[in-house]
């Protein structure tokens, strides 16, 4: 971590965070929708920890941890255990492809030509070239969501946005099949693993294909799972 007076990820990430929404002009409102729609999502989900609809109003109302993050911006460390076993031999979901890998970005600032750049910039070529699939083949998308930022983020690096559309389809909704759990914002902070179970889940009740996505900054990795 650069010494730039930052105590801890979420400066860090907040700092990163300014700059991404300054590129692509996204707002509060924006924020919220990524919010808002994790909170529609887990409502259903018994294990969820944050259920409760959250209008704008009330978005705006939360006290910052650092700008632009709010206190519902980020994720909540959450007491918890999830275990995920990988088996040849048993049926069900299987491991399509895995990738990891990164560069300088929101976690190593002081060499970073863009301090917003997280992980999916550099491991997404990398993933769909591994794999042989498109992102017209995903039907379930996981992302970590540690931070709100970071789900237009990886929407946009994995091929599932383009930039220019961020704002419309965030406000209108259309990313409702993001974590549809709720995510690491409103199911609870496992270290992602609990995204991975929900892929799994998602798998066995009619998909085809998930994205699951982990990293601690600019670092990460991604994999697509198949029914």
């Amino acid at each position: 971590t650069p010494t730039y007076g930052l105590a801890g990820p979420i400066p860090l990430f907040a700092l990163a965070a300014t700059r991404y929404l300054h590129d692509t002009g996204l707002t509060s409102e924006h924020l919220h929708a990524v919010v808002a729609q994790s909170r529609r999502n887990a409502a259903a989900n018994p294990r969820a920890l944050r259920r409760d609809p959250l209008t704008l109003d009330a978005y705006l109302a939360r006290p910052y941890v650092c700008t632009p993050l709010r206190t519902v911006d980020c994720c909540q460390e959450t007491d918890g255990a999830c275990a995920v076993l990988v088996s040849a031999v048993l049926d069900g979901p299987r491991v399509h492809a895995v990738v990891r890998g990164g560069g300088p970005g929101c976690s190593s600032m002081d060499r970073a030509p863009d301090v917003s750049t997280i992980f999916s910039a550099y491991v997404a070529p990398m993933l769909w070239e591994a794999s042989g699939m498109r992102p017209a083949d995903v039907d379930v998308a996981l992302p970590y969501d540690a931070y709100s930022w970071l789900v237009p983020g990886q929407l946009e690096d994995f091929g599932f946005v383009a930039r220019e559309e961020l704002g419309a389809y965030l406000l209108e909704g259309r990313h409702a099949w993001v974590n549809p759990h709720g995510g690491l914002l409103s199911e609870g902070y496992v270290h992602g693993l609990n995204n991975v179970a929900q892929a799994v889940r998602e798998l066995r009740s009619g998909r085809s294909v998930a994205l699951v996505t982990g990293f601690g900054g600019s670092y990460g990795s991604a994999a697509l799972l198949v029914s």
